[in-house]
């Protein structure tokens, strides 16, 4: 990763940050030579705009090159990114959770500690779902890419794994150690040794559309079989975080 490059972001972004992270391709296992850099994370208002009548940047977003490079950069106010995280909102567990850690402090990993109590079995019905799409996306195409394959296999073996062991891992590699499924190596290699829009070689639809029907159904099950609540039971702790970061603001 380019670290300068991240860093860089971070300093001409026009709040504080509680944390930010790289997310997509390169958290999950599988960039591109020419893969953009998605960073994420969450910033902190000042009282005066928080709890003003004028328009607030809940959401600051940034799309554009640096260089050869495209960034993606999209934060949320600390107070949007918490009711996100009551919700069954897998993107945020896993920008929250990135190992790919760019600006980091002790609220963060405070942060990290509480959300803990907002993983619940529903959290499923977000990987579901994002697993459809992808398939359906994948399936449309008349010569199918790569990368949507890939990332049903990553959604569905990340809903699993947190069904499974209540953890938040998004790297389709790392998960792969554990689930062994034979193709995804072949797959990945592919995706990080070519484009971004790279073709499959060789489109077996029909054998892929089967294993997308087989996981769908594993982690069903694994969420009907899972100790994780059914509701979030964070609130509170996120109640008292989000104070305190307001009042050091």
């Amino acid at each position: 990763m380019n670290h300068d490059l991240l860093r860089a972001e971070i300093v001409r972004h026009p709040y504080p940050l509680l944390f930010a992270t790289v997310s997509g391709a390169h958290l999950y296992g599988f960039p591109s030579p020419d893969s953009d850099y998605d960073l994420r994370g969450a910033h902190v208002l000042p009282v005066d705009e928080s709890i003003g009548l004028l328009p607030r940047q809940d959401t600051v977003q940034v799309e554009g090159m640096r260089g050869s490079i495209e960034l993606d950069i999209v934060t949320h106010d600390i107070l949007k990114f918490f009711v996100m995280l009551l919700k069954r909102n897998g993107y945020v567990l896993e920008q929250l959770y990135s190992p790919l850690i760019v600006q980091t402090n002790p609220w963060h990993d405070e942060l990290k500690h509480i959300a803990r109590g907002c993983i619940t079995r529903n959290h499923s019905y977000h990987y579901l779902g994002f697993a459809q799409t992808q398939w359906t996306l994948f399936s449309k195409e008349d010569s199918p890419r790569i990368k949507p394959l890939l990332y049903v296999y990553r959604v569905l073996l990340t809903g699993i794994h947190l069904m499974r062991t209540g953890l938040v891992e998004a790297n389709l590699v790392t998960l792969n150690d554990e689930y062994r499924l034979p193709y995804v190596a072949e797959l990945v290699q592919q995706k990080v040794t070519g484009a971004e829009k790279s073709t499959l070689q060789m489109p077996e639809v029909d054998f892929h559309h089967g294993e997308y029907q087989r996981l769908a159904a594993e982690l069903s099950t694994a969420a009907s079989e899972s100790s994780l609540p059914e509701a979030p039971n964070c609130q509170e702790m996120l109640n008292d975080l989000l104070v305190r970061v307001r009042r050091s603001a």
